[in-house]
């Protein structure tokens, strides 16, 4: 914590009774003057400061405050480009204050960070089709397309559900681009009740750049059951889509879902938002939150790298405390937190150079050697993450997926465009994961036509519609990614608090730790390859794909603790309770 001048503390008024007069002779130091145009600050109170006290000290400085965030002591404020920032350096109750990062150009891709859209949407460039108290249980069937869900058998969810299928009081929150509530699969498990948007849309950055796009509503503020990016729909889908006899499932297809949005259409992901919105988990009782993304624009954020200024060091710190604080917040209100462990393609234990941070605004970016000591991607490094890997469906680990023992928990299905090379599955859109996509955003990718059918462009993506007999409709696409990884760990925490959760009144409660036991120690045990080093030169990837494998079958870098498995978690799991 700073200190203050023996003159500033002498100019404070004491409370509680007591009045300190400064000497006659002390004057106080003039502050530095506010210049400059408005824009927005990430303003973090000291440890043990409340952020009332925080916000006083924001308005003493000159700025407004926008929202704050009581749990972790999270304040946007606006205030004059010049000056705030100084004023607020030597104040004992502010540890953190950092210009919230402008959004800079949005990539062409629709309304998706570049880096994950090229992995995720990979098949568009040139695929071709290929041909204590007893558990409250629940059971369900199979759905028409869910034989195309390798992912779903792979983790043994059809025959968990014989057994488990989930429990309508577990809760999961998809904290992401959004959930489109009214998606048929969808709908029958969507909790709209609890369902929160914590974003406003940003149509422009102040250079009139494209971001998110005109606002589809008044007010800028898209409905909890909306998604205009189709990532969080996706992800809703492969955790809790329900069994309703057209499209898919999911893995635990008996849960509910709740949205608590913190991402933009775009794809990126904002500090405030992200914290609102795990903080409000722990408060709303979920039980557990899906976290498929990194907190922008700092894919690795550094206490102290040579390369960046003294304010981007400030917001990089501002971020990895924000974040670690609101991950214990939702950790000690019970949620467990799955998180992927990303597109990086790298050891996390040895990252490589991070060449993309910031990412915004845009044209700012500059290369920087990454010290794993002192350098953190949040929400992967933070406390109490259960991180995912991907492999694809021969399990082999897919090529963009990080690895590494220093952080991988479990691994779980992907999907991999570019798996079994020299076959005719190679670059199949069945190597991905199909699951659940809004009909706006199919009608805006072009993917269906006004009139709801499939576009040849649709077909060649592998796009599909199944309608009910009432003729209620759904669309499904696929996609790739440690994105499409960790929804599968998440549904297989869901039937875990189903199974092994205390149920009480009209909730249930299982302890984090407890989850992460279950999980963990019922995956199915992977060995690394051998040769333990795998190359992807012949699929067409650089030597920077290159992975080794360290570890033993019990515990390794590709796989961690093994590839989730349902069927042993609901009926082995207890085991690894005591």
């Amino acid at each position: 914590m700073k200190r203050k001048s023996l003159a500033a503390l002498l100019a404070v008024p004491l409370f509680a009774g007591v009045i300190a007069v400064a000497p006659a002779a002390a004057e106080p130091a003039a502050q530095p003057a506010l210049s400059g145009k408005t824009v927005e600050y990430n303003v973090l109170a000291a440890d043990g400061v409340s952020v009332k006290q925080a916000e006083r000290a924001v308005r003493a400085a000159g700025g407004k405050v926008v929202r704050s965030n009581a749990a972790v002591g999270l304040i946007t404020a606006t205030a004059p480009e010049s000056g705030f920032t100084a004023r607020l350096a030597d104040d004992d109750e502010v540890l953190y204050t950092a210009r919230k990062a402008l959004v800079g150009k949005s990539p062409k891709a629709r309304k998706q960070r570049a880096d994950d859209s090229v992995v995720e949407k990979e098949n568009a460039q040139g695929a071709r089709k290929a041909p204590a108290r007893e558990p409250e249980r629940s059971t369900a069937g199979m759905d028409p397309l869910d034989s195309q869900l390798w992912g779903l058998t792979s983790v043994r969810s059809d025959l968990a559900r014989t057994e488990q299928a989930g429990n309508k009081k577990v809760k999961v929150g998809v904290l992401d681009t959004g959930v489109d509530g009214s998606h048929p699969d969808i709908a029958p498990n969507f909790d709209a009740a609890l369902s929160r948007n914590f974003t406003r849309d940003i149509p422009t950055d102040e250079l009139g750049q494209v971001v998110d796009g005109p606002c589809e509503f008044r007010g800028c503020v898209d409905p909890a059951n909306w998604d205009d990016g189709g990532h969080g729909t996706h992800v809703a889908g492969t955790i809790a889509a329900a069994a309703n006899g057209m499209g898919v499932s999911g893995v635990a297809p008996n849960v509910s879902i709740v949205n608590i949005r913190g991402g933009q259409d775009s794809g990126y992901f904002f500090l405030q938002p992200v914290v609102d919105a795990i903080t409000y988990s722990g408060d709303a009782g979920l039980d557990v939150v899906n976290m498929s993304f990194y907190v922008d624009p700092w894919r690795y954020n550094c206490l102290d790298n040579p390369a960046d200024t003294p304010e981007q060091t400030a917001q990089q710190r501002t971020v990895i405390t924000a974040m670690t604080r609101a991950m214990n917040y939702a950790h000690r209100k019970g949620v467990t937190q799955i998180v992927s462990l990303g597109n990086g393609h790298e050891d996390t234990g040895k990252p490589q150079d991070d060449t993309g941070s910031p990412n915004f605004p845009g044209g700012i970016s500059h290369p920087r050697e990454i010290d794993n000591a002192t350098c953190k991607s949040m929400p992967v490094d933070g406390p109490n993450a259960i991180t995912v890997s991907a492999f694809g469906p021969s399990q082999v680990k897919a090529d963009y997926s990080s690895y590494g023992t220093e952080l991988i928990s479990v691994s779980a299905p992907g999907g991999y465009f570019r798996d079994y090379f020299g076959t005719p599955w190679y670059r199949t859109n069945e190597n991905l994961i199909l699951s659940t996509y809004p009909k706006n955003v199919a009608l805006a990718e072009g993917a269906i036509d006004e009139d709801g059918n499939v576009t040849p462009h649709g077909e060649a993506l592998g796009v599909q519609k199944d309608c009910s007999a009432a003729g209620e409709c759904g669309y499904y696409q696929f996609l790739q990614g440690t994105s499409m990884a960790s929804p599968h760990a998440s549904g297989v925490a869901a039937l875990i608090v189903s199974e092994y959760g205390k149920y009480k009144r009209g909730s249930v409660s299982m302890k984090p730790a407890k989850v992460r036991s279950v999980l963990e120690g019922t995956a199915f045990e992977i060995p690394c390859p051998s040769p333990r080093t795998i190359d992807y030169l012949d699929e067409g990837r650089d030597a920077t794909y290159t992975a080794t494998c360290e570890g033993d079958l019990e515990y390794n870098g590709f796989y961690g603790n093994g590839a989730v498995d349902a069927w042993a978690a609901v009926t082995q799991g207890r085991q690894y309770l005591r």
